[in-house]
C-alpha cells in the first residue's frame, strides 16, 4: 500500500514536469506570425537628447536642402532623398560624388523616426549619427566636416540659427541634430490600414482585405513587417541576389572593397558580393544579411531591396513566394496563388499610404 503511494507520488510529479516542459516548449516555439501584430500610428518617438521644436526643424529643413553639405557643392540631403520620390531618387543605387560610384539603394526617409538602428547594415544607432555619414563618405557627399563646420558659421544667418536653438556655436554635431530633427517629421499616417487597425473596418477594399489576410497569415509578411511601421529592425540573410549590372561596374566593385577595408574585412581585395551586416558584427550568421525595411509607402520607393535589383512588387512578391534567394535559411516557398499575389499587391499599394508628405521648400541662406 505505502509503496502504491509512493509511486502514485512519483508518477504525479514525472507528470508535472512533462506539463512544465510542454508548456515551456510550447512558449519557446509561438509561431512568429502569432507572435507579430501592426499597430496604428499614434505618436513620433523623440530622443530627450534632441527634443524637437519649430525653430529646430527649421534649421534642419535649411540644412537638408543646402550643396554646402557636399564637397563639390553639388549635392544635398536632397539629391538621394528627394521629396518628389518619396525621400528616395528612385535609382538602383544611391548618386555618387563625381567619378565614383555608390554600392547601395537610397531607402526612404520616411518614417525614419521609428528605427532603431540606420542604414541596411545597421552601422548607426542613432538618426544624429546616420546624417553625419554620407557627409564624410568618399563616395556619397565627400565633406570634411571641420571645413563644413566654418562654411556654416560664416552664414550670419545660420550663426543666429545655432544660437537661438542650440544657445551656442556652429559644430557639426550640431548641424546632425538639426537635420535628424527635420527627418523626424517626415511620417506616414492616416493611411487605409491605420484606419483598419483603430475600427474603420471599411477602410480597407475588398482586395486590400483579402491582402491583408495573406500579409497577416499564409505570406507569413507580418512575422517580419510588423508594429506601426511595418519592420521588426532586424537582420536577415535572405540571399537576395546581386544586381547584375552593378558587378559589372569597377566603380561599383572599388567602392564596396573600400568600405571592406575600412572596416577591417581581411580579404577585401578578393570581395566580389556585398556583405551586409557581416562587415558590422564580424559574425558569419550576419554574412548579406540586410535590415527590414518599412513598407509604409511601398508603392512610391522602387526599386526595392538594399541594391535595387527588383524594379516592380511583383517581383518582391515573387521573391518571397519562393522562398527568397537560393540557399538561405529564413524563408520557406509560400505557394501563393494568381489571385493571392494580386490581393496582396493590392495591400500594399492601397493600404500602406498615408496622407501626403507636403514640404515647402526653404529659402536656403
Amino acid at each position: 500500500m505505502q509503496r502504491d503511494r509512493k509511486n502514485d507520488r512519483r508518477r504525479l510529479r514525472l507528470r508535472s514536469s512533462i506539463l512544465v516542459l510542454t508548456l515551456v516548449l510550447t512558449l519557446a516555439f509561438v509561431p512568429a506570425s502569432y507572435a507579430s501584430h501592426l499597430e496604428p500610428f499614434k505618436s513620433v518617438p523623440i530622443p530627450p537628447a534632441n527634443p524637437q521644436t519649430p525653430e529646430k526643424v527649421e534649421l534642419g529643413k535649411k540644412l537638408f536642402f543646402d550643396r554646402r553639405l557636399s564637397g563639390d557643392g553639388t549635392m544635398s540631403c536632397a539629391t538621394c532623398h528627394n521629396p518628389e520620390q518619396a525621400f528616395t531618387d528612385g535609382l538602383d543605387i544611391s548618386l555618387s560624388y563625381p567619378t565614383t560610384k555608390n554600392w547601395r539603394n537610397s531607402p526612404t526617409l520616411i518614417n525614419v523616426a521609428f528605427h532603431k538602428s540606420f542604414f541596411y547594415d545597421g552601422r548607426a544607432s542613432t538618426l544624429e549619427d546616420q546624417a553625419l555619414f554620407p557627409m564624410m563618405s568618399a563616395f556619397e557627399m565627400n565633406k570634411n566636416l571641420a571645413y563644413l563646420e566654418e562654411q556654416i558659421r560664416v552664414v550670419p544667418e545660420y550663426a543666429d540659427s545655432f544660437r537661438r536653438v542650440f544657445g551656442g556655436d556652429v559644430t557639426k554635431e550640431r548641424i546632425a541634430m538639426a537635420i535628424a530633427a527635420f527627418e523626424r517629421t517626415l511620417i506616414s499616417f492616416d493611411s487605409p490600414l491605420d484606419r483598419y487597425l483603430t475600427g474603420d473596418t471599411s477602410a480597407l477594399s475588398e482586395g486590400a482585405a483579402k491582402g491583408y489576410r495573406i500579409f497577416e497569415g499564409k505570406g507569413k509578411c507580418a512575422d517580419c513587417h510588423n508594429g506601426v511601421n511595418l519592420s521588426d529592425d532586424r537582420f536577415y540573410a535572405l540571399n537576395v541576389p546581386e544586381n547584375p549590372v552593378l558587378l559589372n561596374d569597377p566603380r561599383v566593385t572599388a567602392t564596396m572593397r573600400f568600405v571592406a577595408k575600412v572596416y577591417h574585412y581581411a580579404d577585401y581585395k578578393n570581395l566580389k558580393e556585398d556583405p551586409g551586416r557581416f562587415l558590422i558584427t564580424k559574425k558569419r550568421a550576419d554574412w548579406k544579411a540586410f535590415r527590414t525595411p518599412t513598407l509604409r509607402e511601398i508603392s512610391k520607393t522602387a526599386p526595392y531591396m538594399h541594391n535595387g535589383v527588383f524594379k516592380t512588387l511583383d517581383e518582391v512578391i515573387d521573391f518571397f513566394d519562393e522562398g527568397g534567394g537560393s540557399g538561405n535559411k529564413v524563408l520557406r516557398p509560400l505557394n501563393l496563388t494568381p489571385e493571392e499575389k494580386k490581393n496582396l499587391k493590392t495591400f500594399l499599394t492601397e493600404a500602406l499610404t498615408g496622407k501626403e508628405i507636403v514640404i515647402k521648400y526653404p529659402e536656403v541662406p
